[in-house]
């Protein structure tokens, strides 16, 4: 389903001229089928999501070295794929919210300190997914068996 609406995403951005989503679109199913070929196999939508995650957080990462070296056009740019790349992810957590999985999650496993992280982190990122990042999961764990 995600490899029918990116491909209908880059005809349709093609047609409008809007270079910006039609890099950004060619760019992700460039990394799809990178993998697909890395791994040989067929991506299914978690996965997708996951890459499209990933090419994401890797902008969101860049922006604060662009911002320091004080380049306002590869800012921008930044900026835009990353609202391309934003369209498709779903909905971000709350911190409340999170909080909440995590805590259903610990009790789930059974977990009492922070031995128990490494559990609780493996739990989360399979059932959150890509709504959540990980440096969030992890501090709220942290903050919860500390």
């Amino acid at each position: 389903m995600w490899k029918e609406k990116l491909l209908e995403d880059l005809k349709a951005a093609m047609k409008d001229k809007n270079v910006v989503k039609k890099n950004t679109v060619q760019m992700v199913r460039a990394a799809i089928l990178q993998v697909e070929k890395d791994k040989q196999i067929e991506l299914n939508d978690d996965q997708i999501l996951e890459v499209i995650a990933k090419e994401f957080k890797k902008r969101n990462d860049s922006l604060a070295d662009y911002e320091k070296s004080g380049r306002e056009d590869l800012i921008n740019q930044i900026k835009e794929e990353m609202a391309v790349l934003e369209d498709y992810l779903p909905k971000k957590l709350s911190e409340e919210e999170l909080t909440e999985k995590v805590k259903e999650i610990i009790a789930e496993v059974g977990a009492t300190s922070m031995k128990d992280m490494g559990i609780v982190m493996k739990t989360a990122k399979e059932k959150l997914g890509v709504t959540a990042d990980g440096k969030m999961i992890n501090e709220i764990v942290k903050k919860i068996l500390a």
